[in-house]
């Protein structure tokens, strides 16, 4: 029997990847949920460590990656990650792999099959970790800090830090800024928040990605969800999904960090 650890601070997503886990590999028994980076180190410290780790990057309390500077952990670790693409090949280059949320059966069994050909070699996780968030830093100077805008037979600048957030509308980006401007850009939403940095915008759902300082409150929505409400007027009600609050409070609370 594989023993195996999830680190995972919302617990709908780690007993949805507990049932997953199990579906894949039945000879996988997870011995331990931990919800938060000081829960980990404690429980590492403790216990035997498992065959196997699964683990969260944004934790209720900070981001998982420090709780390497407190412990050495020798498992395999499979991180569970809603980063951008750059920071995906940075998990790539640095041999670690990742399950990209929402998780499906289909990339886990990948994980896990990625696993058992690499098993005869024992991780160095305290390199690797450290490789991959320099990888990681280098690239957090090439976002986008303006667009072009066309307009006419001109190209309009805008500053990143002038848009408040950005809504799809027709297949269509509207961006709009803090003075209640409205700009058409033809390109998809996934495609300008790959271009965003994450620190600042959040992509609350389909149909909408947000500037950390465009957001006045939060309301607390039925369901588990959040109702996210702006500094300037917005059509609809932006909601984020119960599956993502805790990433969207951790957004929100460690922004720049």
């Amino acid at each position: 029997m594989v023993k195996a650890v999830i680190v995972e601070d919302e617990f709908v997503a780690a007993q949805s990847l507990k049932r997953l886990i199990n579906s894949v590999d039945e000879n996988i028994q997870v011995v331990a949920v931990l919800q938060s980076v000081e829960e980990s180190i404690e429980w590492f410290s403790l216990n035997s460590h498992p065959e196997l780790v699964f683990m969260d990057i944004h934790l209720a309390d900070g981001s998982s990656f420090s709780i390497f500077e407190k412990i050495k952990i020798e498992s395999p670790i499979i991180f569970t990650t809603a980063y951008d693409e750059y920071s995906l090949k940075a998990f790539e280059v640095n041999s670690i792999d990742y399950l990209l949320k929402p998780i499906s059966k289909q990339n886990l069994e990948r994980s896990l099959n990625k696993l058992k050909s690499l098993s005869h070699n024992q991780p160095d996780n305290e390199k690797l970790i450290s490789n991959l968030l320099e990888t990681i830093n280098m690239g957090k100077e090439s976002y986008k800090s303006h667009f072009l805008i066309p307009h006419k037979d001109k190209l309009i600048p805008l500053s990143t830090d002038q848009i408040a957030f950005i809504y799809s509308e027709y297949k269509m980006a509207k961006l709009v800024t803090f003075k209640q401007q409205t700009y058409t850009l033809d390109m998809s939403l996934d495609e300008i928040y790959r271009q965003l940095n994450p620190d600042v915008f959040f992509r609350a759902n389909r149909q909408y990605i947000l500037s950390h300082t465009s957001i006045d409150d939060i309301t607390i929505w039925f369901g588990g969800k959040l109702s996210v409400n702006l500094i300037l007027p917005v059509a609809e009600k932006i909601i984020v999904s119960r599956a993502r609050v805790a990433e969207f409070k951790n957004w929100f609370t460690n922004k720049g960090t």
